[in-house]
Protein backbone atom coordinates (compact mmCIF):
# COMPACT_ATOMS: atom_id res chain seq x y z
CA UNK A 1 0.00 0.00 0.00
CA UNK A 2 1.24 3.70 -0.92
CA UNK A 3 0.99 4.93 2.32
CA UNK A 4 1.69 8.23 1.09
CA UNK A 5 -1.97 8.70 -1.24
CA UNK A 6 -4.56 10.51 0.84
CA UNK A 7 -6.67 7.54 0.11
CA UNK A 8 -4.50 5.24 1.87
CA UNK A 9 -3.77 8.02 5.37
CA UNK A 10 -7.52 7.84 5.64
CA UNK A 11 -7.83 4.15 5.94
CA UNK A 12 -5.17 4.09 8.10
CA UNK A 13 -6.79 6.96 10.15
CA UNK A 14 -9.77 4.48 10.27
CA UNK A 15 -7.99 1.75 11.50
CA UNK A 16 -6.44 4.01 14.18
CA UNK A 17 -9.60 5.21 15.25
CA UNK A 18 -11.69 1.56 15.55
CA UNK A 19 -8.54 0.72 17.98
CA UNK A 20 -8.64 3.20 19.66
CA UNK A 21 -12.33 5.34 20.37
CA UNK A 22 -11.89 8.48 21.31
CA UNK A 23 -8.29 9.57 20.45
CA UNK A 24 -7.54 12.69 19.72
CA UNK A 25 -6.89 14.78 16.31
CA UNK A 26 -2.92 15.57 18.19
CA UNK A 27 -2.75 11.60 18.63
CA UNK A 28 -3.92 10.63 15.13
CA UNK A 29 -1.82 13.48 13.60
CA UNK A 30 1.46 11.90 16.07
CA UNK A 31 0.34 8.34 14.38
CA UNK A 32 0.71 9.21 11.26
CA UNK A 33 3.45 11.72 11.22
CA UNK A 34 1.39 14.50 10.49
CA UNK A 35 0.07 17.80 11.25
CA UNK A 36 -3.36 18.07 13.56
CA UNK A 37 -4.84 19.84 10.47
CA UNK A 38 -3.99 16.88 7.70
CA UNK A 39 -5.08 14.12 10.63
CA UNK A 40 -8.57 16.32 10.60
CA UNK A 41 -8.53 16.32 6.59
CA UNK A 42 -8.35 12.21 6.68
CA UNK A 43 -11.15 12.32 8.75
CA UNK A 44 -12.79 14.78 6.40
CA UNK A 45 -12.42 12.38 3.68
CA UNK A 46 -13.72 9.17 6.05
CA UNK A 47 -16.86 11.42 6.47
CA UNK A 48 -17.42 12.04 2.93
CA UNK A 49 -17.26 8.31 2.41
CA UNK A 50 -20.10 8.11 4.65
CA UNK A 51 -18.84 6.48 7.49
CA UNK A 52 -19.89 8.07 10.79
CA UNK A 53 -17.06 9.22 12.53
CA UNK A 54 -18.07 11.12 15.52
CA UNK A 55 -15.77 13.86 17.51
CA UNK A 56 -16.60 14.67 20.97
CA UNK A 57 -15.21 17.51 22.71
CA UNK A 58 -13.67 17.90 26.23
CA UNK A 59 -10.66 16.59 28.19
CA UNK A 60 -11.80 13.37 27.65
CA UNK A 61 -13.22 13.90 23.94
CA UNK A 62 -11.65 12.97 20.49
CA UNK A 63 -13.02 10.75 17.50
CA UNK A 64 -14.74 7.63 17.35
CA UNK A 65 -16.51 5.79 15.08
CA UNK A 66 -20.39 5.62 15.52
CA UNK A 67 -22.14 2.70 16.99
CA UNK A 68 -22.85 -0.17 15.66
CA UNK A 69 -20.29 0.15 12.56
CA UNK A 70 -16.99 -1.16 12.65
CA UNK A 71 -15.87 -1.38 9.00
CA UNK A 72 -12.40 -2.91 7.55
CA UNK A 73 -9.52 -1.03 5.52
CA UNK A 74 -9.85 -2.32 2.11
CA UNK A 75 -6.90 -4.14 1.87
CA UNK A 76 -6.65 -5.85 -1.50
CA UNK A 77 -3.93 -7.10 -3.85
CA UNK A 78 -3.48 -6.13 -7.19
CA UNK A 79 -4.51 -9.60 -8.35
CA UNK A 80 -7.62 -9.57 -5.82
CA UNK A 81 -8.92 -6.56 -7.46
CA UNK A 82 -8.54 -7.35 -10.51
CA UNK A 83 -10.23 -10.38 -10.49
CA UNK A 84 -13.04 -8.27 -8.69
CA UNK A 85 -13.33 -6.48 -11.21
CA UNK A 86 -13.24 -9.15 -14.11
CA UNK A 87 -16.64 -11.20 -12.11
CA UNK A 88 -18.33 -8.42 -12.10
CA UNK A 89 -17.40 -7.29 -15.75
CA UNK A 90 -18.58 -10.94 -16.25
CA UNK A 91 -21.85 -10.52 -14.61
CA UNK A 92 -22.86 -7.10 -15.60
CA UNK A 93 -22.02 -5.46 -18.55
CA UNK A 94 -22.56 -1.81 -17.49
CA UNK A 95 -20.18 -1.80 -14.89
CA UNK A 96 -17.92 0.62 -16.24
CA UNK A 97 -21.00 3.08 -16.51
CA UNK A 98 -21.12 5.21 -13.21
CA UNK A 99 -25.30 5.92 -13.54
CA UNK A 100 -25.86 2.08 -13.03
CA UNK A 101 -25.78 1.09 -9.58
CA UNK A 102 -23.15 -2.18 -9.76
CA UNK A 103 -20.71 0.49 -12.01
CA UNK A 104 -21.32 3.28 -8.65
CA UNK A 105 -20.48 1.18 -6.61
CA UNK A 106 -17.80 -0.87 -8.12
CA UNK A 107 -16.36 2.75 -8.57
CA UNK A 108 -16.70 3.80 -5.02
CA UNK A 109 -14.45 0.50 -4.28
CA UNK A 110 -11.77 1.11 -6.54
CA UNK A 111 -11.48 4.79 -5.25
CA UNK A 112 -11.38 3.46 -1.95
CA UNK A 113 -8.43 1.03 -2.67
CA UNK A 114 -4.42 2.48 -2.65
CA UNK A 115 -3.75 4.25 -6.00
CA UNK A 116 -1.39 1.64 -8.00
CA UNK A 117 -3.78 -1.22 -6.85
CA UNK A 118 -6.65 0.86 -8.07
CA UNK A 119 -4.95 2.04 -11.46
CA UNK A 120 -4.47 -1.31 -13.01
CA UNK A 121 -7.94 -2.53 -11.83
CA UNK A 122 -9.51 0.73 -13.19
CA UNK A 123 -7.63 0.33 -16.81
CA UNK A 124 -9.26 -3.12 -16.94
CA UNK A 125 -12.62 -1.84 -16.26
CA UNK A 126 -12.41 1.10 -18.49
CA UNK A 127 -10.88 -0.84 -21.35
CA UNK A 128 -13.08 -3.79 -21.50
CA UNK A 129 -16.53 -3.72 -23.42
CA UNK A 130 -18.02 -6.98 -22.28
CA UNK A 131 -21.05 -7.73 -25.02
CA UNK A 132 -24.43 -8.25 -23.04
CA UNK A 133 -25.61 -11.32 -22.11
CA UNK A 134 -29.36 -11.06 -24.24
CA UNK A 135 -30.71 -14.12 -21.81
CA UNK A 136 -30.16 -12.93 -19.32
CA UNK A 137 -32.76 -10.78 -17.09
CA UNK A 138 -31.76 -8.37 -14.26
CA UNK A 139 -34.18 -8.14 -11.46
CA UNK A 140 -34.82 -5.11 -8.96
CA UNK A 141 -32.41 -5.09 -6.20
CA UNK A 142 -34.62 -3.72 -3.48
CA UNK A 143 -36.72 -6.87 -3.99
CA UNK A 144 -33.71 -9.44 -4.39
CA UNK A 145 -32.69 -8.17 -1.03
CA UNK A 146 -36.34 -8.70 0.48
CA UNK A 147 -36.92 -12.31 -1.21
CA UNK A 148 -33.18 -13.06 0.24
CA UNK A 149 -34.04 -11.78 3.75
CA UNK A 150 -37.73 -13.85 3.10
CA UNK A 151 -35.47 -17.57 2.37
CA UNK A 152 -33.28 -16.55 5.45
CA UNK A 153 -35.83 -16.07 7.93
CA UNK A 154 -38.13 -18.60 6.73
CA UNK A 155 -41.12 -15.96 6.28
CA UNK A 156 -44.48 -15.99 4.22
CA UNK A 157 -44.30 -13.75 1.30
CA UNK A 158 -46.54 -12.14 -0.97
CA UNK A 159 -45.48 -11.53 -4.43
CA UNK A 160 -46.95 -8.91 -7.04
CA UNK A 161 -45.91 -11.51 -10.50
CA UNK A 162 -45.95 -10.49 -14.05
CA UNK A 163 -46.19 -13.09 -16.67
CA UNK A 164 -44.57 -13.00 -19.92
CA UNK A 165 -47.98 -12.75 -21.61
CA UNK A 166 -48.75 -10.37 -19.14
CA UNK A 167 -50.95 -11.51 -16.45
CA UNK A 168 -50.62 -10.46 -13.00
CA UNK A 169 -51.65 -12.06 -9.83
CA UNK A 170 -49.96 -11.89 -6.12
CA UNK A 171 -49.50 -15.81 -5.14
CA UNK A 172 -48.52 -15.98 -1.65
CA UNK A 173 -45.45 -18.68 -1.48
CA UNK A 174 -43.04 -20.03 1.08
CA UNK A 175 -39.84 -19.26 -0.18
CA UNK A 176 -37.15 -21.83 -0.19
CA UNK A 177 -34.12 -20.42 -1.81
CA UNK A 178 -32.86 -18.19 -4.94
CA UNK A 179 -30.82 -20.02 -7.69
CA UNK A 180 -29.24 -18.00 -10.56
CA UNK A 181 -28.80 -19.96 -13.63
CA UNK A 182 -27.83 -18.49 -16.98
CA UNK A 183 -28.22 -14.73 -16.05
CA UNK A 184 -31.40 -15.54 -14.98
CA UNK A 185 -32.44 -15.25 -10.91
CA UNK A 186 -35.21 -17.69 -9.73
CA UNK A 187 -37.27 -17.64 -6.39
CA UNK A 188 -37.75 -21.54 -5.57
CA UNK A 189 -41.05 -21.92 -3.82
CA UNK A 190 -44.07 -23.51 -2.36
CA UNK A 191 -46.95 -21.75 -3.71
CA UNK A 192 -50.51 -21.70 -1.53
CA UNK A 193 -52.64 -20.53 -4.34
CA UNK A 194 -51.02 -23.76 -6.56
CA UNK A 195 -50.36 -25.97 -3.83
CA UNK A 196 -47.65 -27.14 -5.78
CA UNK A 197 -43.78 -26.05 -5.89
CA UNK A 198 -42.83 -22.87 -8.34
CA UNK A 199 -40.29 -21.35 -9.72
CA UNK A 200 -40.64 -18.19 -10.10
CA UNK A 201 -38.59 -15.29 -12.40
CA UNK A 202 -37.19 -12.94 -10.11
CA UNK A 203 -36.76 -9.93 -12.90
CA UNK A 204 -41.09 -10.65 -13.03
CA UNK A 205 -41.63 -10.27 -9.31
CA UNK A 206 -42.80 -6.59 -9.10
CA UNK A 207 -43.19 -6.47 -5.55
CA UNK A 208 -42.44 -8.96 -2.37
CA UNK A 209 -43.98 -8.07 1.04
CA UNK A 210 -42.93 -10.72 4.22
CA UNK A 211 -45.60 -11.57 5.74
CA UNK A 212 -45.81 -13.08 9.89
CA UNK A 213 -45.99 -16.42 9.10
CA UNK A 214 -43.53 -18.77 8.85
CA UNK A 215 -42.92 -22.17 7.30
CA UNK A 216 -40.04 -25.13 7.29
CA UNK A 217 -38.31 -25.75 4.24
CA UNK A 218 -37.96 -29.06 2.54
CA UNK A 219 -35.33 -31.48 4.31
CA UNK A 220 -32.44 -32.25 2.24
CA UNK A 221 -33.55 -29.50 -0.35
CA UNK A 222 -30.78 -29.63 -3.34
CA UNK A 223 -32.09 -26.07 -4.69
CA UNK A 224 -30.24 -26.17 -8.14
CA UNK A 225 -31.39 -29.77 -8.99
CA UNK A 226 -35.30 -29.23 -7.90
CA UNK A 227 -34.80 -25.81 -10.10
CA UNK A 228 -33.46 -27.92 -12.93
CA UNK A 229 -36.44 -30.85 -12.68
CA UNK A 230 -39.13 -27.67 -12.34
CA UNK A 231 -37.70 -26.45 -15.78
CA UNK A 232 -38.38 -29.58 -17.49
CA UNK A 233 -41.80 -30.30 -16.57
CA UNK A 234 -45.40 -28.47 -17.66
CA UNK A 235 -44.95 -27.14 -21.43
CA UNK A 236 -46.55 -27.54 -24.03
CA UNK A 237 -45.45 -30.58 -25.53
CA UNK A 238 -44.94 -34.01 -23.64
CA UNK A 239 -42.05 -36.32 -25.00
CA UNK A 240 -40.61 -39.21 -23.93
CA UNK A 241 -37.20 -41.05 -25.65
CA UNK A 242 -35.21 -44.39 -25.57
CA UNK A 243 -31.93 -44.05 -25.13
CA UNK A 244 -29.60 -46.86 -26.22
CA UNK A 245 -27.09 -45.62 -23.25
CA UNK A 246 -26.82 -46.77 -19.78
CA UNK A 247 -28.45 -44.46 -17.55
CA UNK A 248 -24.96 -42.41 -15.79
CA UNK A 249 -23.91 -41.86 -19.36
CA UNK A 250 -26.94 -40.09 -20.34
CA UNK A 251 -27.21 -38.21 -17.09
CA UNK A 252 -23.53 -36.90 -17.95
CA UNK A 253 -24.30 -36.05 -22.00
CA UNK A 254 -27.88 -34.57 -21.55
CA UNK A 255 -29.31 -31.55 -19.65
CA UNK A 256 -31.57 -32.36 -16.80
CA UNK A 257 -34.03 -29.83 -18.15
CA UNK A 258 -34.65 -32.16 -20.13
CA UNK A 259 -36.33 -34.10 -18.21
CA UNK A 260 -36.25 -37.63 -15.65
CA UNK A 261 -33.99 -39.73 -17.14
CA UNK A 262 -34.48 -43.57 -15.87
CA UNK A 263 -32.75 -46.99 -16.27
CA UNK A 264 -35.04 -49.58 -18.71
CA UNK A 265 -32.35 -51.93 -18.13
CA UNK A 266 -28.71 -51.79 -17.65
CA UNK A 267 -27.88 -50.90 -21.27
CA UNK A 268 -31.15 -48.74 -21.70
CA UNK A 269 -32.13 -45.54 -20.68
CA UNK A 270 -35.62 -43.75 -20.89
CA UNK A 271 -36.69 -39.74 -20.91
CA UNK A 272 -39.66 -38.55 -20.05
CA UNK A 273 -40.18 -34.83 -20.14
CA UNK A 274 -41.89 -31.79 -21.89
CA UNK A 275 -40.89 -28.83 -23.68
CA UNK A 276 -42.59 -25.62 -25.44
CA UNK A 277 -39.54 -25.61 -28.26
CA UNK A 278 -39.57 -29.12 -29.95
CA UNK A 279 -36.48 -27.43 -32.32
CA UNK A 280 -34.25 -26.54 -29.21
CA UNK A 281 -35.09 -30.10 -27.71
CA UNK A 282 -34.34 -31.69 -30.95
CA UNK A 283 -30.89 -30.01 -31.03
CA UNK A 284 -30.13 -30.97 -27.67
CA UNK A 285 -31.17 -34.60 -28.16
CA UNK A 286 -27.70 -34.66 -30.65
CA UNK A 287 -25.82 -34.98 -27.56
CA UNK A 288 -27.51 -38.34 -26.29
CA UNK A 289 -24.27 -41.02 -25.87
CA UNK A 290 -26.00 -43.74 -28.51
CA UNK A 291 -29.25 -44.54 -30.74
CA UNK A 292 -32.20 -43.30 -29.51
CA UNK A 293 -35.88 -43.61 -30.47
CA UNK A 294 -38.49 -41.12 -30.14
CA UNK A 295 -41.37 -43.14 -28.10
CA UNK A 296 -44.03 -40.30 -27.59
CA UNK A 297 -43.96 -36.92 -29.14
CA UNK A 298 -45.10 -36.38 -32.93
CA UNK A 299 -43.53 -32.60 -32.35
CA UNK A 300 -40.55 -33.70 -31.25
CA UNK A 301 -40.34 -36.13 -34.22
CA UNK A 302 -40.90 -33.92 -36.84
CA UNK A 303 -38.54 -31.47 -35.66
CA UNK A 304 -35.83 -33.97 -35.43
CA UNK A 305 -36.63 -35.17 -38.96
CA UNK A 306 -36.25 -31.55 -40.44
CA UNK A 307 -32.85 -31.44 -37.94
CA UNK A 308 -31.77 -34.48 -40.36
CA UNK A 309 -32.89 -33.04 -43.05
CA UNK A 310 -30.65 -30.06 -42.65
CA UNK A 311 -27.76 -32.32 -41.38
CA UNK A 312 -27.67 -34.11 -44.83
CA UNK A 313 -27.95 -31.54 -46.73
CA UNK A 314 -25.44 -29.70 -45.24
CA UNK A 315 -22.97 -33.17 -45.56
CA UNK A 316 -23.83 -33.08 -49.41
CA UNK A 317 -26.13 -35.90 -49.31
Amino acid sequence: MDESSPTARALLTLELIQGSPGVTAYRLADKLGVSERAARRYVGILREAGIPIESVRGRYGGYRVGRGVRLPPLMFSPAEALGLVMAVLDGHHRAADATDPVGSALGKLLRALPEPVARQAEAVRAATAPAPDRAAARPDPAITSTLVQACAEHRRTRLGYRSESGTQWSPEVDPWAIVVRHGRWYLLCWSHSARARRAFRIDRVTAAELLTAGFTPPAGLDPVAELEDHLAVGWEYEVEVVIEAPVERAARCLPRTLGRLDAVDATTSRLVGSTSNTEWYAEQLTAAPGPYRIVHGPELQESVRRLGRRALAAAGA
